[in-house]
């Protein structure tokens, strides 16, 4: 059974920085991507970070800000957050892609106070 645990989450100030973890068992192939994504209260759910391969992509609205590195030895992955903005409120979620499908964490929440 896969499973994506998550944890970091919390109350943070602005201009702060939190890292998020996500721990991924059960898995019978390696993943093709590994992605935070996040959805804010009334819109869409949208991608943060991505590592595909040795590539990683952000969200232009996060770009010099967060960073998701990975440790493939604890199959865990990160989302390290930087200067923190109140807009970036929002529960986050993890993502695996593998070949056949996607999983996907119970999501954490983040909220930044200003």
């Amino acid at each position: 059974q896969v499973q994506l645990v998550e944890s970091g989450g919390g109350l943070v100030q602005a201009g702060g920085s939190a890292r998020l973890s996500c721990v991924v068992s059960g898995l019978v192939y390696r993943p093709t991507t590994m992605s935070w994504y996040r959805q804010a209260p009334g819109k869409q759910r949208e991608m943060v970070a991505r590592i595909i391969s040795a590539s990683t992509n952000y969200a232009d609205s996060v770009e010099g800000r967060f960073t998701i590195p990975g440790d493939s030895a604890k199959n865990t992955v990160y989302l390290q957050m930087n200067s923190l903005k109140p807009e970036d409120t929002a529960v986050y979620y993890c993502n695996v892609v593998v070949l056949g499908g996607q999983y996907w964490g119970q999501g954490t929440q983040v909220t930044v106070s200003s």
